[in-house]
C-alpha cells in the first residue's frame, strides 16, 4: 500500500487493528448486545406517550332509559372517564344539525385517572324529531372525544303517564295494559315505564319532574346518595307519586329516610290465601282517590251537550279483566303491622296489602308485597294493576279507541301574552292593504298618466327606482314609530310553597320577558340552589322548538347565560328553580258545616292582593291580605263562584291571545292579556280547560289543547281532595332578578301558590 510505514505493514499482518478501528468495533458489539432491548425500550415508551394523549371515555345517556317526555326537562347524564394527563374540560351539548335551540356548557376538571358523572338538563321541545350533539372540550377548546346525533329511544308525549322504575331486576320494571287504538299501534296515549339506575338517578329535583310516577324496590333504597334522596323527597313533595314494593321487612327499618316515608309500623310477615280482594279492586268503579273535581265537570258538559253522558273517571273500564285461578291459589307473603297515617287501597283478611298516605303535595303507595317476587310476579292481570295504581285515565280503556293527542299550543304563550312589552304595536291588516294599494296604484296608473303629460315616459327608469327607495323608507318609518321603544324586562313569578318542617321549599317559574330597542346580546344569571333557563316553548309553531339564540353556562346546579335579542323584537325565557326559604305563607282549610274556614298567615313584608281559594269545585274570592296578617274566612259553599265559571270566563281569550300574539299583522290587543292575577290563576288549571262547558272544546284539538310542563297544572291537587290559594303579589319578587342589565323599564310580579289539606 503506497505510504504505509512498515510499523504498520507489520501490525496489519498480526491482524491488529487502529485505535478508530477497535473503537468502532466495540459500538457494533454493543449495538449487538443492547440494540433489542433499546428498540423494545423505544417502543414501550412511545406506546405510553400515546396511551397518555389517548381520547378520555366519554359515555353520554339520554333521558329516562332513553325516554324523553315532550315539554318538560329531562337529563342528560355524561360519564367521562380520563387515564390521560389532568385538563379543565367542557361538556357541550348543542342541537343536531337540522334542529335550533340553546347551547349548554357545563365545565368539569379531569384529575388523571378519575371518573365523573354530571348531570345536564334538557328541555324537551317536541317529540317528532331532534338530536343533539354532546362534545368534551379541553381549555384550548380542542374536541378530546365527541357523539354526535344522539336521540332518544322514545319520544312520548306530555299527556303519556312515565313511570320510573327503580326495580330489583330487569324483568321487574312495570308493565301496563295496552290502551285500545283504532290504528292498530301503540295508542299516542300508551303509558310507560323506564328503568332507573341508581348510579345515574339525578340528584336535581327539576329533573325528577318528566315521571309522574316513580316505583322503588325496597332492596334498591340503600344504593341512593343522600343528594339523590333529597333531589327523590323534594320531587314527591312537589307532587309526586312514590310507590314502594317491600322485599324485606330489614329494607325499611334499616333505612331511616324510607322509614320516614312509610305509612306503616312493620312487625312481621305472612301469607295470604286467598286475596281476592286484589281481583276486586281492579274490576271495581273505585280508583286511588279524588277525581270529584273532574267528574262534576264531565257531568255539567255532558248536561250542555247531546253528547250523552260520558264515561266518569274511575269507572269499570276493567270490568273485562279475567280471573287468575293460578293466583288465586297462590300464598301472597305480605308485611304486617300498625297502619300510621294515610288510606288502606285493598285489604285481604283485614291484613292492608295496599296504603297510600299524603306527602306534601304528592303521595306515598306502600305496597306490602313484593310485585317483583312469586305469585305476583306471575300474575296476568299485573299490567292492569299497575295501571290501575298510576291513575292511568279509565276512560282511556272505553268501547271508543282513546283520540291521539298531536300538537298543541304552548302554555308558555299564555304568559307570553301578559308579558310582552306593550310599547310595541301591530300594523292593521286593513292599513296593510291600503299601504299595498297605493303602492301600485303609484307605480303603475300615477307614474305612466303624469310622464305621459309631461312627455317623456322614457323616465319610468329614474322614476320607478325613486318609488322603491321613498315606499321602503316609509315601510321603515311606519315600523320605526310601532316597533321602536326604550329597553324593558319583565318578570312573572309564579311560587309553589312547599312546607318541609318548619322551612319551605321555594319551587319557581320565572317567566321573563325582554324587549331590546337594537340587536343586544344581555347577560342572565341565577342565584337559586337549583336553576335552569330556557327559551319559549312554541307549541306546535317551529316542532314545539324555541328560537331563541342562547349559550347557558351551568354554574354548578345554577346558570349564567347570554342571550341574543334581535332589533324591535320581545322574547320570552323561562327559568325554573329550587329554592329554600322562611315560610312565606301558611294556609289551613277546616269543614264546617255547609263551608269551610280558611285561615291565611301572609309572613312577608309585603302586601297581598286578589287572594283566592278553589275548595272542590268552587273557588272564592278572599281580598286583599297586609303584610304580616293573619286572617280567619268563614266561607259558605253557596257564596263560592264555579270553577268551570271561572275557567270558562278567563280561558276563552287564551287560545285567541296565544294565536294572535304569533301574528305579524292585526288587532295588537288580540295577543294580549290584560288581567294578568286572575288569567295566571286560570293558567294553573290547564288540565280542566276542555271540562269547562262554555268552552267549546269537547275534541281538544291541536288548536284549542294546550301543553303545560309539568307541575304548572295544579288541578290533581283539588282532584284529590286539597285546596289551592293563590295571592298576587304586584311589584314583588322573593329571589334576586336574573337580569344582569339595566333595562329602561323593570316590572316584577310574583304569584303565590299554596297547597292545604282538607280537614
Amino acid at each position: 500500500m503506497v505510504g504505509e510505514s512498515e510499523s504498520s505493514v507489520q501490525l496489519r499482518r498480526k491482524g491488529e487493528r487502529r485505535p478508530w478501528e477497535r473503537a468502532q468495533a466495540g459500538l457494533l458489539g454493543a449495538w449487538r448486545h443492547c440494540g433489542l432491548p433499546l428498540a423494545l425500550w423505544l417502543l414501550a415508551w412511545l406506546g405510553g406517550a400515546g396511551a397518555l394523549w389517548a381520547a378520555p371515555q366519554f359515555d353520554v345517556f339520554i333521558g329516562y332509559d332513553g325516554i324523553v317526555p315532550e315539554g318538560s326537562w329531562f337529563p342528560v347524564a355524561c360519564e367521562v372517564k380520563n387515564d390521560g394527563p389532568w385538563f379543565m374540560g367542557t361538556v357541550e351539548v348543542s342541537p343536531g344539525s337540522y334542529s335550533q335551540g340553546q347551547v349548554q356548557r357545563v365545565p368539569v376538571e379531569l384529575p388523571t385517572g378519575t371518573l365523573k358523572r354530571l348531570f345536564i338538563p334538557l328541555f324537551s321541545g317536541n317529540r317528532g324529531y331532534g338530536a343533539w350533539d354532546v362534545r368534551l372540550l379541553d381549555e384550548r377548546g380542542r374536541v378530546r372525544a365527541e357523539q354526535l346525533g344522539l336521540q332518544a329511544r322514545r319520544r312520548i308525549g306530555s299527556e303519556a303517564p312515565l313511570l320510573g322504575a327503580m326495580a330489583r331486576t330487569p324483568a321487574g320494571v312495570p308493565t301496563f295494559r295496552p290502551i285500545p287504538s283504532s290504528s292498530g299501534q301503540a295508542s299516542d296515549l300508551q303509558p310507560i315505564s323506564a328503568r332507573l339506575q341508581q348510579s345515574i338517578f339525578p340528584d336535581n329535583p327539576l329533573l325528577l319532574e318528566g315521571m309522574r310516577s316513580i316505583y322503588l324496590n325496597s332492596a334498591q333504597a340503600a344504593e341512593l346518595k343522600l343528594n339523590q334522596v333529597n333531589a327523590l323527597y323534594a320531587w314527591l313533595n312537589a307532587g309526586g307519586h312514590l310507590i314502594i314494593g317491600l322485599e324485606q321487612l330489614s329494607d325499611i327499618n334499616s333505612t331511616p329516610w324510607l322509614k320516614g316515608l312509610w305509612p306503616c309500623e312493620l312487625k312481621d310477615t305472612r301469607t295470604v290465601q286467598p286475596h281476592a280482594e286484589l281481583q276486586d279492586w281492579l274490576t271495581s268503579p273505585s280508583g286511588m282517590a279524588g277525581g270529584k273535581l273532574r267528574t262534576s265537570m264531565l257531568a255539567a258538559r255532558a248536561a250542555r251537550s247531546r253528547s250523552g253522558p260520558p264515561r266518569l273517571e274511575g269507572s269499570s273500564a276493567f270490568s273485562d279483566v279475567p280471573l287468575d285461578v293460578a293466583f288465586e291459589s297462590a300464598d301472597l307473603l305480605v308485611a304486617t303491622g300498625t297502619v300510621l297515617d294515610g288510606q288502606v287501597v285493598v285489604s285481604s283478611q283485614n291484613v292492608p296489602l295496599v296504603v297510600t298516605a299524603s306527602r306534601g303535595r304528592g303521595r306515598v303507595t306502600a305496597l306490602l308485597f313484593s310485585p317483583e317476587r312469586e305469585p305476583a310476579r306471575s300474575w296476568k292481570n299485573l299490567p292492569t294493576f299497575w295501571t290501575k295504581l298510576t291513575e292511568v285515565p279509565a276512560q282511556w280503556y272505553g268501547a271508543q279507541p282513546a283520540p291521539a293527542h298531536y300538537g298543541g299550543l304552548s302554555s308558555d304563550g299564555i304568559f307570553g301574552a301578559m308579558l310582552d312589552t306593550r310599547q310595541v304595536h301591530k300594523l292593521p291588516v286593513e292599513w296593510l292593504l291600503l299601504l299595498l294599494i297605493v303602492y301600485l296604484v303609484v307605480i303603475g296608473p300615477l307614474d305612466q298618466y303624469w310622464l305621459k303629460r309631461i312627455g317623456k315616459p322614457m323616465l319610468t327608469w329614474i322614476t320607478f327606482p325613486c318609488y322603491v327607495v321613498l315606499f321602503s323608507l316609509l315601510i321603515y318609518f311606519i315600523g320605526y314609530k310601532l316597533r321602536a321603544g326604550e329597553s324593558e324586562w319583565n318578570e312573572l313569578h309564579l311560587v309553589d310553597v312547599l312546607l318541609n318542617g318548619d322551612r319551605a321549599e321555594l319551587r319557581g317559574r320565572t317567566y321573563a320577558s325582554v324587549y331590546s330597542p337594537s340587536n343586544q346580546r344581555y347577560r342572565l344569571e341565577s342565584q337559586q340552589k337549583y336553576a335552569t333557563l330556557r327559551g319559549e316553548f312554541a307549541g306546535m309553531w317551529g316542532g314545539g322548538q324555541s328560537g331563541e339564540k342562547a349559550n347557558v353556562f351551568q354554574k354548578g346546579d345554577s346558570f349564567k347565560a347570554e342571550v341574543f335579542v334581535p332589533v324591535w323584537t320581545s322574547q320570552l325565557f323561562v327559568s325554573d328553580w329550587w329554592e329554600p326559604a322562611d315560610v312565606p305563607l301558611s294556609v289551613s282549610v277546616t269543614a264546617a258545616g255547609a263551608g269551610w274556614k280558611v285561615t291565611v298567615a301572609n309572613q312577608t313584608d309585603h302586601n297581598l292582593s286578589n287572594a283566592q281559594v278553589v275548595i272542590e269545585d268552587r273557588i272564592f274570592g278572599l281580598g286583599d291580605l297586609a303584610a304580616n296578617q293573619s286572617k280567619t274566612f268563614t266561607l259558605a259553599r253557596e257564596r263560592g263562584a264555579l270553577l268551570t265559571e271561572f275557567l270558562a270566563g278567563q280561558g276563552a281569550r287564551f287560545t285567541g291571545a296565544v294565536q294572535g300574539r304569533r301574528q305579524a299583522f292585526g288587532s295588537t290587543q288580540g295577543g294580549r292579556i290584560d288581567d294578568l292575577p286572575n288569567a295566571s290563576i286560570a293558567a294553573s288549571f290547564l288540565s280542566l280547560a276542555g271540562y269547562a262547558p262554555n268552552l267549546n272544546l269537547p275534541n281538544m284539538n291541536m288548536y284549542s289543547r294546550f301543553i303545560s310542563p309539568p307541575g304548572l297544572d295544579v288541578s290533581p291537587v283539588v282532584e284529590h281532595g286539597g285546596a289551592m290559594f293563590f295571592a298576587w303579589a304586584g311589584g314583588y319578587s322573593p329571589v334576586k332578578a336574573i337580569n344582569q342589565f339595566s333595562p329602561r323599564r323593570f316590572n316584577q310580579n310574583t304569584l303565590w301558590r299554596v297547597a292545604a289539606a282538607l280537614k
